[in-house]
């Protein structure tokens, strides 16, 4: 019943969304003679993709695309981009507490997506492990994109489910016109007491030489939540061992106290700051800029609480530090078969320390990695366009401490790649391949004899096809077919141990086969005056896909038995089998009305994906069905929204998962720019779980022990000049 529930209500979502679209942002519409400015929400459809070799407007892309920017992004801006990101269609998080959550795209997460900036990884640990953060900071951000589906493979295999690429300013592309250039932003959030800033200026030396420097800084304090802090699985599970003798030897767990917890998430504070600065030569031929990072944060992991006897329970913090050092270059050719020729790179040592109670280093990672990609983009012959390039990737990783559950390892990946397009008239098709050879290698001097040593070498081949047709001069249809292989991260091969962020013992299998898939995707894009839609739907066959599934203990008691471990916490292990996943998104809106010089706009967005492992059950932590509508009034200088988002129970779980309750969550803001002449100056209130709700993400492997925040009332400044 549930099931033919959830099919007639995407389909009653979808079949209303054409009449339902988005207005583009920044395209006037005259209002009695007077121009009024729409959604930034809106800006699907027009807007140019720059995380492309080839730049392709939104409605050319043959799978799910959106942007985030301007006042939309100031909006949905928080401590984290996964949490920035997760109102977006077809994106929900992994919310491992306030500090640590990594975008999820269409349920895949982990290995099988990529978090750039400006086109290059984020080159730390957050791919490893969910309780490890994103090394970038939304407080500095001028846009956002995100690839959903195989158009993210031009950058990289690991990019399966798709790609978010945070943009910034560190190194200017363009020389400013009186000069300089200055852009900062406030920020305080009452749920956590979070105050945080960020600034950036560049300044003009000569005509041609641009000069930059950036800096932000965030505190916050232990989270407010809505309701409980444990689910009612967990608090169940604590009144029961509540009743139970405990080990004489260990330390006192109040199993009543943890169920009665409510408000603050404990250890869930932070602190980070960042500085940056850069510089570029830019002229009329091209430009090459440098870049350099530092990114500093201490933040804690939310305590996973024991509900029975003999677990353990601990509240570590993360000590972290990133330096960075940034590359981009770019030449036009002038002419002939090549039209541009770019090159960006980066490189970036990164440790972090998890720290006890006491404040002692308990387990220490070490990741250093370079990057870097180079695009040859041809000059447009009649009908035919296209860009080819190569990408280079390394790091050398290093886990440390009683709970290293990997030896050292390393990895090297050399990929080739190229996109081709053809327009005719109304008609366009694209075709893209990537070959890519990747070498994974394992030691340990201390010769621990858990782990593997060796060496893996994948070669791996993925490409795709696809074509859309104009039905009309605002509406554009489109399929794409693609088959992608992905070689086995370091993490699946060759993990053996015990994990304490993820209260796991995790094993790996460095025998694993490439993981193959096939995909389809069906796309609609309709924009006009007052509104837009964009929907896809979309289908993917795997073979050899990899996943965690919990087994007897015995399994990960054989696997330590060569170290003389013990195994004291649950079982994961690494498996591959065959899995399907299909989907469907969609993101519209329409102006409904106009009331003086305000626009009176609705706005919808809708996604659902179902991933099965076949003859094995639920895919788990995949994210529920979820619903968003809002009605926003608008004029030239100010905005008011309301937003009602609701995520549907999740019960199609895996074995070793509890179920998601549902949730609503009701949000309001009002924005107001004070100067006509200066656009880039706001002021933004906002009001999110108004009604303090109780809410956990289905995708997050902390969701009954740190639920999301309750009540948060946003203040935001945001100046340019």
């Amino acid at each position: 019943m549930k099931s033919l529930y959830v099919g007639s209500a995407l389909i009653a979502l979808v079949g209303a969304m054409p009449v339902m679209a988005q207005p583009m942002a920044d395209a006037p519409v005259t209002i009695e003679g007077d121009p009024v400015r729409t959604s930034d929400r809106a800006t699907s459809g027009r807007e140019v993709i720059v995380t492309a070799p080839v730049q392709r407007s939104e409605s050319d892309v043959l799978q799910g695309t959106s942007v985030l920017t301007g006042q939309e992004l100031t909006r949905q801006l928080r401590p984290t981009i996964g949490e920035t990101l997760a109102r977006l269609p077809g994106v929900s998080a992994t919310s491992f507490g306030p500090s640590a959550s990594r975008p999820v795209l269409r349920g895949f997460q982990g290995d099988r997506i990529r978090v750039l900036t400006d086109g290059i990884g984020a080159i730390d640990v957050s791919n490893t492990s969910v309780d490890h953060a994103v090394v970038i900071d939304p407080l500095l951000a001028e846009r956002v994109e995100v690839l959903r589906g195989p158009a993210a493979l031009l950058f990289g295999t690991s990019a399966v489910g798709g790609v978010v690429n945070v943009i910034d300013t560190r190194i200017p592309r363009t020389v400013p016109e009186n000069g300089y250039r200055l852009s900062g932003i406030a920020n305080y959030g009452s749920a956590a007491n979070e105050r945080s800033g960020g600034a950036a200026a560049d300044v003009a030396l000569g005509d041609k030489f641009v000069i930059h420097a950036d800096g932000s800084y965030l505190k916050a304090d232990d989270l407010r939540t809505g309701g409980f802090i444990l689910s009612r699985q967990a608090r169940a599970a604590a009144l029961a061992a509540a009743g139970q003798p405990q080990d004489p030897d260990a330390e006192p767990i109040d199993f009543a106290g943890s169920a009665a917890l409510r408000g603050k998430l404990p250890n869930s504070a932070a602190e980070t700051w960042t500085a940056g600065v850069g510089a570029a030569l830019i002229t009329d031929g091209g430009s090459l800029g440098l870049s350099y990072s530092h990114y500093d944060s201490l933040y804690g992991i939310p305590i996973r609480y024991a509900t029975e006897v003999g677990q353990e329970q601990e509240a570590p913090r993360l000590d972290l530090v990133q330096n960075r050092f940034d590359l981009r270059g770019e030449v036009k050719t002038g002419g002939g078969f090549l039209d541009t020729i770019r090159l960006r790179a980066g490189y970036a040592n990164y440790r972090h320390f998890e720290l006890e109670e006491n404040g002692e280093v308990g387990t220490a990672f070490y990741n250093k990695g370079l990057e870097g990609r180079v695009e040859a983009v041809q000059a447009k012959r009649g009908a035919w366009s296209g860009a080819s390039g190569a990408q280079y990737f390394s790091r050398q990783f290093d886990v440390e401490g009683e709970e290293a559950f990997l030896p050292r390892n390393d990895t090297e990946q050399v990929g080739v790649f190229t996109l081709q397009q053809l327009e005719l008239g109304g008609f366009k098709a694209e075709g893209g391949l990537r070959y890519e050879n990747t070498r994974l290698s394992a030691q340990t001097p201390s010769g621990d004899l858990r782990f593997f040593q060796g060496e893996r070498v994948f070669d791996t081949l993925s490409g795709s096809v696809g074509a859309s047709y104009g039905l009309a001069p605002d509406v554009r249809i489109g399929l794409n077919a693609s088959r992608t292989s992905r070689a086995p991260s370091a993490e699946e091969l060759f993990s053996n141990g015990a994990h304490a962020g993820t209260q796991s013992y995790e094993l790996g299998n460095p025998n694993f086969r490439t993981e193959k898939s096939w995909g389809l995707e069906a796309t609609l894009h309709a924009h006009g005056d007052g509104f837009s839609f964009d929907g896809s739907a979309y289908y993917n066959w795997f073979n050899d896909f990899i996943y965690e599934s919990q087994v007897g203990q015995g399994v990960c008691e054989a696997a330590a038995a060569p170290s003389g471990r013990e195994v004291d916490l649950p079982c994961f292990q690494f498996n591959q089998a065959k899995a399907r996943y299909w989907g469907l998104e969609a993101d519209a809106s329409v102006r409904l009305a106009t009331i003086g010089s305000y626009a009176i706009n609705a706005d919808v967005i809708g996604d659902y994906v179902r991933a099965t492992i076949v003859d094995g059950g639920p895919v788990p932590r995949i994210p529920p069905l979820r619903l968003l509508g809002g009605l926003e009034a608008q004029s030239e200088r100010t905005s008011a929204r309301v937003e009602v988002e609701h995520a549907f129970e999740q019960d199609r779980v895996a074995d070793f998962e509890t179920t998601t309750p549902g949730w609503t969550m009701v949000n309001a803001s009002a924005s107001f720019q004070p100067f006509a002449d200066n656009p880039k100056t706001s002021i933004l209130v906002s009001a999110n779980n108004i009604f303090d709700v109780e809410a956990r993400r289905a995708a997050s492997v902390l969701k009954d022990f740190a639920p999301l925040a309750g009540r948060d009332i946003r203040v935001t400044l945001r100046v340019g000049i």
